[in-house]
């Protein structure tokens, strides 16, 4: 079975992030996450614009790590998603983690998302996360939740 087709956006608000997120990089790891063709739009930003979405869409007043905007799912997956650099930064010097593995998974994450996995009950942050898990292993990467 081939892989889903993708169109990919990659936009840089931050440029700091450039060099750890080559588009190549970026369509593989979205790619391993999608189970349909998809438009995604990944956007770099900063804490200030990563604080003012995250408040405005989800009403906390703080910049998060990744932010999934899903639009639809069928026929094709059409999802926005937003990448705070800062926060993934030292998101990845505290768990100290290679930067570019910490991306690898939040784009597998926000992909999950965009196509209708959530982690708000128990048994579904056990199915996600095991899904994560398996992507991002079979990505070369070590389990993000060990």
């Amino acid at each position: 079975m081939g892989r889903p087709e993708l169109m990919l956006s990659l936009q840089f608000a931050d440029p700091s992030h450039r060099t750890h997120l080559p588009r190549h990089k970026v369509a593989r790891w979205i790619r391993a996450a999608l189970s349909a063709p998809a438009e995604i739009t990944v956007r770099v930003v900063d804490a200030e614009e990563g604080r003012l979405l995250n408040r405005e869409y989800r009403g906390k007043d703080y910049s998060t790590n990744v932010l999934t905007f899903d639009y639809s799912r069928e026929p094709v997956v059409s999802a926005d998603l937003i990448l705070c650099a800062p926060v993934v930064a030292e998101e990845a010097r505290k768990q100290m983690i290679p930067l570019e593995a910490h991306y690898a998974h939040l784009l597998v994450h926000g992909t999950l998302h965009a196509q209708g996995y959530d982690h708000e009950a128990d048994d579904d942050a056990q199915e996600m996360e095991a899904l994560e898990t398996e992507i991002v292993m079979r990505l070369g990467f070590k389990d993000p939740y060990s």
